[in-house]
């Protein structure tokens, strides 16, 4: 399934145990591959950042690989998050 990265922006991220981590912010991309390394997420409120990589503007970077689109949600695969 193919999707344009204008239709993620904006969706909710999740792990597949339904914890909520954000809502997709932007993307980080490879320009020479053109390959999307990484999504930038602002976390929920209830998400402590420290526990994960961030941004100098306080977005969690995810690896990319790892998530599926599922409707309205980006699932992230929990092993992707360590």
């Amino acid at each position: 399934m193919r999707k344009f990265v204008t239709e993620l922006r904006g969706k909710t991220v999740m792990t597949n145990d339904g914890e909520i981590l954000g809502v997709i912010d932007d993307f980080v991309v490879d320009t020479r591959l053109g390959d999307i390394k990484n999504v930038l997420v602002i976390p929920a409120e209830d998400i402590e950042p420290r526990l994960f990589q961030t941004d100098a503007d306080g977005r969690l970077v995810l690896p990319f690989k790892g998530m599926k689109a599922v409707k309205d949600v980006v699932v992230m695969e929990p092993e992707m998050l360590e």
